[in-house]
């Protein structure tokens, strides 16, 4: 029998009776539905993690030198938490030494960071994050100024009293107005807007625009820390192998200036992206492996019910076969035409689950913070598993019709 022919013949069955086959390739739907839709949202977290996640946190290429970490993604025993609390804090000497004597190409700022309260005209907006930062730090973290400017190191120098705004605090503060030249307060501490930072959007539904940015010697550092204090140096290279270089020049020096010997631990945390996403890896990785278990029990379920269906049909349908045998049909003429009816009916579930799958990741992606990337190869993936399950499950069914005797098969009712 012509492939096609056999095509048609399946879809002649399917819309004859709608119902039964659509319970037939609901396992189908739900097995192919969840691939598509556990891929995509997990491809897009991998995309979302690596490319905003990391870079608002961090920065590209960019790694920080702090006492301890400020991000932990894995277990850590009460002992390593000690020894961390017990290590001395990161000075505004340090980012010096480190500046100085770093021979990988690199920028770097010392910054501190809190929670303050900045008002201006009666209004105030509290639990804002407080940067106090050398003037590098803007180019690290990719700050692009939408009005005004960002300060220079000559007012870094001088401990000039000015502020950049985050976007979100801007509007907050001066609902429309033009915020530059503006004398606000930080903290109870007089300081003068120069600058608003673009929008940088949302982290997980979290707002990244609600911060102010002064030099790290204006009078807005005590409210952040003690003298000579700071909370870490950020160091960025020009690429990831030129960072990986960097950190392994500054553990050499950090070591030396600390004075610590060969075998003793380091009392100072180097912090990267890599080590921030390292926590996401684990969990894409289990929920990827789960992933096929998951998948194949739906799969597994929708070709068992596929093959009792396939079975029925021939029972319904031994007249019609024992005709097609007495008209000459040959036994692989049966066996395809079954096989490939279960392969349709499989197929049409997979599609159906493909675009449910779709819908579904981009549901989450416009209702959620969570984003979706759709993964080309899961949908190949999800229309060959719908080949497959309807292939293998049509095998048992077609064997049967195809082994019936054309004369039993012509008396039967």
């Amino acid at each position: 029998m012509p492939f096609f022919e056999a095509v048609r013949l399946a879809w002649d069955s399917i819309r004859a009776q709608k119902l039964k086959s659509f319970f037939s390739l609901v396992g189908v739907l739900i097995g192919v539905t969840f691939l598509i839709a556990v891929v995509s949202i997990v491809q897009g977290m991998n995309v979302y993690m690596t490319e905003k996640f990391a870079g608002a946190l961090i920065g590209v290429n960019t790694f920080q030198v702090r006492s301890r970490p400020n991000i932990q993604t894995g277990d850590s025993s009460e002992e390593e938490w000690r020894r961390w609390q017990r290590n001395p804090r990161i000075t505004i000497e340090d980012a010096a030494y480190l500046k100085e004597r770093i021979t990988v190409p690199t920028r770097i700022a010392a910054a501190g960071n809190d929670q303050v309260t900045l008002s201006w005209q009666g209004k105030v907006a509290k639990q804002i994050t407080l940067n106090t930062v050398d003037a590098e730090f803007f180019q690290i973290k990719h700050y692009d100024i939408a009005q005004g400017r960002a300060f220079s190191p000559q007012e870094v120098n001088i401990g000039a009293a000015v502020v950049v705004l985050g976007s979100e605090l801007g509007k907050r503060l001066f609902d429309g107005r033009d915020p530059l030249g503006q004398t606000i307060s930080v903290g109870g501490l007089p300081h003068r807007v120069i600058g608003v930072v673009a929008e940088q959007g949302t982290l997980f539904g979290i707002s990244l625009d609600k911060f102010a940015i002064t030099p790290i010697t204006s009078p807005a550092r005590r409210l952040v820390n003690r003298p000579h204090i700071i909370d870490e140096v950020h160091i960025q290279a020009i690429s990831p192998d030129q960072m990986r270089a960097a950190m392994e020049e500054v553990t050499v020096l950090m070591r030396g200036r600390r004075g610590l010997r060969p075998g003793e631990a380091n009392d100072f945390h180097l912090q990267s992206a890599e080590g921030a996403l390292s926590g996401w890896e684990q969990i894409s990785q289990v929920l990827f492996l789960a992933l096929p278990g998951l998948v194949a029990i739906s799969l597994v379920v929708g070709g068992i019910v596929i093959m009792n269906i396939m079975l029925m049909a021939v029972s319904e349908r031994t007249r019609e076969i024992g005709v097609r045998k007495a008209l000459g049909a040959k036994r692989r003429d049966i066996m395809a035409q079954f096989i490939v009816e279960s392969a349709t009916l499989s197929v049409t579930g997979a599609a159906m689950g493909i675009g449910t799958g779709l819908l579904l990741a981009f549901a989450v992606r416009a209702f959620t913070p969570l984003p979706a990337a759709v993964a080309p190869w899961s949908i190949f993936v999800g229309v060959g598993l719908g080949i497959f399950v309807g292939m293998v499950a049509g095998v048992y069914p077609a064997r049967q019709a195809s082994r019936l005797d054309p004369i039993a098969a012509l008396r039967q009712e």
